[in-house]
């Protein structure tokens, strides 16, 4: 199954503004696109640069290209069944606006052709504008109108925090 997703806002804001948000990925209490607070952070093996391994909860991907300020592409290493990438760059519409996108495009194969249309992908679009919205309170000051989780991202979300069930007869 081919999958191509993007997620993207024009913000009030130069291209630099935009690209040093995505220059603070995964710079813990520094990092001001990621939406750590209420998803997995996005951590690395060290920082930002080429060859970087690391993901966010179960995702795992390496930094595969990065240019300071303007784009970086992670490669996916997991989960199984998932082949192909996701980014963000900052695409500058002028002087004062700046697009912020998102692109992930990959094929997935085996048990990802299920589980990527009925739980990853309600995650990723709820995630990744949480992450829309923290990047236009960081250029603006307030978000417009901020992203609301749908029912199933809700449950979802729930069935992640519940912890397994104790094997009867333990």
């Amino acid at each position: 199954m081919g999958v191509y997703n993007v997620h993207e806002r024009l913000l009030a804001a130069n291209g630099s503004e935009v690209g040093a948000l995505i220059d603070s990925l995964s710079g813990g209490a520094a990092d001001r696109l990621w939406p750590h607070p209420h998803w997995p952070a996005m951590e690395f093996d060290r920082p930002l640069a080429v060859g970087a391994a690391g993901g966010h909860g179960p995702v795992r991907y390496t930094v595969s290209a990065y240019v300071p300020g303007i784009w970086v592409r992670f490669t996916f290493s997991g989960p199984r069944g998932f082949h192909g990438f996701h980014e963000f760059a900052a695409l500058p519409v002028d002087d004062e606006r700046t697009v912020l996108r998102h692109t992930l495009a990959m094929r997935t194969s085996s048990l990802a052709r299920l589980t990527w249309p009925l739980a990853y992908r309600p995650m990723h679009d709820a995630c990744l504008e949480d992450s829309l919205d923290r990047a236009e309170l960081a250029c603006t000051g307030t978000v417009a109108r901020p992203a609301r989780w749908t029912p199933t991202v809700r449950l979802l979300r729930a069935l992640a925090r519940r912890p397994p069930s104790a094997t009867p007869g333990m």
